[in-house]
C-alpha cells in the first residue's frame, strides 16, 4: 500500500499541478475579461511589442502580460501589430483583445489617394482627415536627405506618392505617411518591364504623371501616351496645360491665362522643349504601363469631346477643326461631363 501511495504521490501530484496550470491558463485566456467600459487602445507608430504588452496589462485589458506574450510568440505575430486606434469592449477576454488588435480594422483614417493628385492636394487632404499636418507633409516631401533615404531622385517626392487606399492613424508623423506611399510605389513598379522603352524609369514616371492628368477615359491612356511620345520623337513641345498649372500651382487661382502659358517654368511644356523637370502628379500603375506600352499611331494632337474622351488628329488643320467643333461650339459643350462617361 505504501508503494501504491508513493506512486500516486509522484505521478498524481505533477499531473494535478499540470491540470491546475491548464485551468489557470484557460481561465486567464478564455474566462477572465476586461470589466471596464468600452475604451480606446492606441498602438503608436514604431511601438514595440514589449511596450504594447505592458500597456495592455497596466490598463487592465489583459490579466497576464506573460501569457499574452507567450500566445503572440506562439502565433508568430509579435512584430505584426499595426499602428492605429482600437476599441476594447467591455467583457473582452484576452483572446478577444488579441483578435481585436490583429484582425479588426483600426479606427485609423482609411485614406484614399486618388490617381492624378499632386503632393499639395494630397497634403491638404491628409490635414483635413486629421492624419498629418500639411506644412509637415510638404516640408518632408522636399527634404533632400529624406528623399535620398527613400531612393528618390529629384527635388521632391512628387510622383512617388502612390495612389491607393491606406490605413493611417490620426496624427501620424509625415515621414511615416510618405514612407508608406513611396514603399507602395516601388512595390507596384517592381513588376514593370522597362526594357520595352527607351525612357528611363524617371522619365516614364514624369510622362505618366502627365498622361494621368490628361486622361478622362481610362481606356485612352495608351493613345494619349502615344501622342506625347510621337511629339518627343520629333522634338515637338508637349504643350500640356496641366504642366503649366503645376509650375504655378502654389499660387494658382483656378484659371490658366495666356500669360501663364507663355511664362517659362521648369514644368511649362509650352515653353520647354522636353519633359518637365519632374512629375506633375502621382500616377497609377496603368498610366505608367501606358507610357511603356503606348498605342502605335501617328497622332500629334487631341482635343476633348467634353465627356472624358478625345478626338485625335495627325495634322494641325484637323486639330483646329476638332477644336472649333468641340470647344468653340457651345452646343457641344452644354450638359456634357467626363463624369458621365462610362470608364469601365
Amino acid at each position: 500500500m505504501k508503494k501504491n501511495h508513493l506512486l500516486i504521490l509522484f505521478v498524481g501530484a505533477p499531473l494535478f499541478a499540470i491540470l491546475l496550470l491548464a485551468v489557470q491558463i484557460y481561465y486567464t485566456v478564455m474566462v477572465w475579461s476586461y470589466q471596464g467600459p468600452d475604451a480606446e487602445f492606441q498602438i503608436k507608430p514604431n511601438e514595440n511589442f514589449s511596450s504594447i504588452n505592458g500597456r495592455l496589462k497596466n490598463e487592465h485589458f489583459i490579466k497576464s502580460s506573460r501569457l499574452f506574450h507567450r500566445y503572440c510568440q506562439y502565433k508568430n505575430v509579435m512584430t505584426k501589430f499595426k499602428t492605429g486606434r482600437f476599441t476594447i469592449k467591455h467583457n473582452s477576454t484576452m483572446l478577444d483583445v488579441f483578435n481585436i488588435l490583429m484582425n479588426e480594422r483600426s479606427q485609423a483614417s482609411f485614406f484614399t489617394v486618388p490617381e492624378g493628385k499632386n503632393m499639395y492636394e494630397i497634403g491638404k487632404m491628409l490635414e483635413a482627415g486629421g492624419i498629418t499636418k500639411y506644412e509637415d507633409f510638404i516640408t518632408e516631401t522636399k527634404d533632400q536627405s529624406f528623399l535620398k533615404e527613400l531612393g528618390i531622385e529629384g527635388e521632391t517626392a512628387e510622383g512617388y506618392l502612390y495612389p491607393n487606399s491606406y490605413d493611417f492613424a490620426a496624427n501620424e508623423p509625415a515621414k511615416l505617411v510618405i514612407k508608406q506611399m513611396v514603399k507602395e510605389y516601388f512595390k507596384k513598379i517592381s513588376e514593370v518591364d522597362y526594357s520595352k522603352t527607351n525612357l528611363s524609369p524617371r522619365q516614364v514616371l514624369i510622362l505618366a504623371s502627365i498622361v494621368e492628368k490628361e486622361t478622362g477615359d481610362k481606356s485612352e491612356r495608351p493613345m494619349i501616351a502615344g501622342v506625347f511620345l510621337n511629339r518627343l520623337k520629333i522634338k515637338m513641345r508637349l504643350q500640356s496645360d496641366p504642366t503649366t498649372v503645376y509650375g504655378i500651382f502654389e499660387h494658382y487661382n483656378g484659371n490658366i491665362t495666356k500669360k501663364d502659358l507663355l511664362t517659362p517654368t521648369d514644368y511649362n511644356t509650352y515653353t520647354r522643349s522636353a519633359l518637365p523637370i519632374g512629375p506633375i502628379s502621382n500616377p497609377g500603375i496603368e498610366s505608367i504601363k501606358a507610357v511603356i506600352n503606348p498605342t502605335d499611331h501617328k497622332y500629334l494632337y487631341f482635343v476633348s469631346q467634353n465627356d472624358g474622351t478625345h478626338i485625335f488628329s495627325e495634322s494641325y488643320k484637323q486639330h483646329l477643326e476638332a477644336v472649333n467643333k468641340w470647344q468653340k461650339n457651345p452646343k457641344n459643350r452644354e450638359g456634357r461631363s467626363w463624369r458621365d462617361h462610362d470608364q469601365n
